[in-house]
């Protein structure tokens, strides 16, 4: 990422933003400014490693286990239950 800023901006560009926030926020500021960016910047990159070890953590698991197949209840088999074949009487 820092290539892709170099890219855009040249060293006198650079110094010349530096003196432009230097004007506007003044000597006393800087600090505290760069501070509360350090810090952001801390918060940011602790909360993604927070998530990513969740996720990691969360695939990692091994309470995990495949769906079981319940079977249907078998059907009791008829006893030889068929129908009364017609009979010769006469």
């Amino acid at each position: 990422m820092n290539t892709l800023i170099a890219a855009f901006f040249g060293g006198w560009e650079i110094v010349l933003i530096l003196a432009v926030v230097l004007i506007l926020f003044g000597a006393k500021k800087l600090p505290e400014l760069a501070k509360g960016l350090g810090q952001g910047i801390k918060e940011f990159k602790k909360a993604t490693t927070e998530v990513s070890h969740e996720i990691n953590t969360a695939m990692d698991d091994n309470r995990y286990s495949a769906p079981r197949h319940i079977e249907p209840p078998s059907q009791p088999k008829p006893a030889d239950s068929q129908p009364p074949s017609p009979s010769n009487k006469a």
